[in-house]
Parts: C-alpha cells; structure tokens; sequence
C-alpha cells in the first residue's frame, strides 16, 4: 500500500474520531464517519440499534469465507479533565505520541482497519471472500445492547463467520509483539453468609457469620482447580469485597456478603466451578445464598490460517515475532466465539489504556494499518 497517502490518512481519522465524546454508551458521531467512508467503497451497511446503543454491521462480497473487522466506537470516561496535560477530546500531539481519550482504546485500531480497506480497494483487487465490519458502542458499558445483539441476530440469520480481527490495545511492549488468541472466561459471585444478630457481650446468644467464613473462604482460595493447558494459565479465584456489620463494635452482624471472580481456561467448566463452590461452602456448615453471574465463556483460536495471516502480516511490517497470548480480562471476542470463527486480537500498545493522559505512538498508526492490510491480502486475495 502507498506509504505516505494513507499513513496520513489514518492518523488524520484517528484524531477525528478523538474529537468525539463517546463516552459508553454513546457513539458519538463516529460510525456515521465509518458508515459513510464504507458506502463509498460499496459496502452494505446495516445500522443496528439496540435499546440506546448505536451499532452497525456492514458487508463487501456475497460468497466465499467472510473477514471481519470488530471493534467498538465508545471509551471510558475521561476521570478528571484538569489532570489531563490536554483535553481528552482534544488530540495533541507530543513527543511522537497523540494523546486523547480512546486513542489506543481503539480509535486508532478504527482508523487503521479503514485506511487499510480503503486502501485494498484502491488496487481494486478480485476479492477471495467477503469483508466485513461488525461496530459497537456497548463494549466498555454493560455490554448487553452491543455485540452479544449483533451476534444473536446474524446467528437467527444464518450468517457465517470465518475469521475475525478485533481491535483490542493487544501489545505490550512494542506494537505486535502479542497477539491475543483467546481470553479466559469469567464468572463473578455474590454470597451471602447468614448467621444471627446479637451483643458481643452475649455472643452465644448470637451466632457470628464473620468467623464462619474464615475457614470456608480459604478453602474457596486454596482449591486447586486444574493446571491449565499450553494456551491457558490454571484457573483462579479472588475475592474482591466482603462487607458485613452495623458499624458499631458492640454488635455481633447478621449476614456477611462476599463477591468473588473466577478466571477460568477450557480445563474446567462454569457448571463445574459452580458446584464445587457451593460444595465447599456446604461442608463447612455454612447457612448462605449465592447469585452467580457468567460474564464469558473461554475461547480459543489455535493456531491456523488467521493467526498465520496476522503473523506474518506483523512481522512484515514491524520485524517481530508475534507471541501468542489468552491473558487479560474480557473482550467482545467471548460473543463473536459463538460463530465458531477464528478470531485474533491484535491493535497497539496498552500501557495506558483507561488511564488520564491515553495516548498511542503516532508512527504505530500506519504500521497497524499495514498489518490490517497485510491481513486483508492474505486471507482475501491472491497476492
């Protein structure tokens, strides 16, 4: 692809979708950008609303395995707008990095995964396939009104999925030197451990639901789930908040309510974890209620034609041998895994993601965009 034309190109997109405020769940402006852009190039596209989040999913070709370009239009909130050295909304350009709310998470993953089939459809190639675009604007949000919608509607369709890149801020320390191949999955938990309230004067006129717990929570801790596998690390649990009490130090509390989240690979099951936990707590006498939530199953893409693509496609352009990765939290990968795709994460560096002052080197920008292209001509043409 020309090198200066569409370098430019991407990085001028990059900072115009900066300038939106597309705070989850709003969009912002953005996808009518990427809608209009994509019509030129004869895309169909399909907005998809859902409840208030905005969504679109847009297709080139009619036959043959479908490519897809995923990603999501809304960012975080800004936190305090006076820490930042310029406003969120405002790209700024210093030291080689363009700073802006959203920049690495993944406006300039957007820009890329554009310029890049704009600039594949320049060459007006005979496409092996179809290309497509699948937007959200509910990823950083609850995500129940984005992807995981656009998927059940394209799965009541009959719609096929082959391969699919998201782009997700997966490098770490210099653009593609990781590729996220899948992600664990998640399950959170609420107990509440009941017991009977009561003076500590009195206390066996009571009965403490805070030191019934200590032994039950560690054995929750110490459980030794499985060992992992060459893609996954072994699963685990931690807790994140326990609350219990009135307040006063006199008073021995009701109930304690606990939450806890487990990482788990492909070597366990969420029915699984599920039984054991509420067998733990069982066995050690303990009067409770819990309320599960599944935030994702675990997905895999082993090695095939897509991450061949995207690693020869990285390593074109920047020099590095891709690594292979399923760490992190979750992505909307765990709703687009429903259609039995192959599916990669790969977009810039990570470092400051979410946080005052976001910010992506500026020369990473064209490169991403190659590796797009890269990916695009490999899997889609026969060049």
């Amino acid at each position: 692809m020309p090198t200066t034309k569409y370098s430019t190109a991407a990085i001028a997109l990059t900072r115009e979708l900066i300038t939106k405020a597309s705070v989850t769940p709003d969009d912002g402006g953005c996808q009518a950008i990427m809608m209009q852009r994509l019509s030129q190039l004869g895309f169909h596209c399909e907005p998809m609303r859902f409840g208030n989040v905005e969504n679109f999913w847009a297709t080139l070709g009619s036959s043959g395995p479908t490519l897809v370009f995923a990603g999501h239009t809304d960012v975080v909130p800004t936190g305090p707008e006076t820490q930042w050295q310029s406003p969120p909304f405002e790209p700024s350009e210093r030291g080689g990095l363009l700073f802006g709310r959203g920049a690495a998470d993944m406006k300039a993953s957007l820009a890329a995964m554009m310029v890049a089939t704009e600039a594949l459809m320049a060459d007006k190639p005979q496409l092996n396939g179809r290309l497509a675009f699948l937007i959200t604007s509910d990823e950083e949000g609850p995500a129940t009104e984005g992807t995981v919608k656009v998927i059940e509607t394209l799965i009541d369709r009959g719609e096929t999925i082959d391969w699919c890149v998201i782009g997700e801020p997966s490098s770490t320390d210099s653009l593609g030197d990781v590729i996220k191949n899948g992600r664990r999955g998640s399950l959170g938990a609420t107990v509440t451990v009941q017991g009977s309230q009561g003076h500590i004067a009195y206390p066996h006129l009571a009965d403490n639901p805070i030191h019934r717990i200590f032994a039950a929570f560690d054995a929750l801790r110490r459980e030794h789930w499985d060992d992992g596998n060459a893609f996954f690390a072994p699963t685990s649990l931690q807790f994140s908040n326990i609350h219990a009490g009135t307040g006063a130090t006199n008073v021995i509390p009701r109930d304690v309510v606990a939450q806890f989240n487990i990482r788990f690979c492909t070597e366990v099951t969420d029915v699984e974890i599920r039984h054991r936990c509420e067998e733990i707590l069982s066995n050690h006498d303990l009067k409770f209620d819990i309320e599960w939530t599944l935030n994702g199953h675990p997905f895999l893409t082993e090695p095939g034609a897509l991450v061949a693509a995207t690693q020869a496609s990285i390593k074109e352009v920047t020099g590095t041998d891709a690594k292979l990765s399923t760490g992190g939290g979750t992505s909307d990968g765990r709703f687009i895994a429903k259609m039995g795709c192959q599916l990669v994460e790969v977009g810039p560096r990570n470092a400051s993601i979410h946080q005052i002052d976001e910010h992506v080197a500026i020369e990473d920008i064209p490169r991403l965009t190659k590796i797009y292209h890269g990916i695009m001509r490999r899997l889609l043409t026969d060049q």
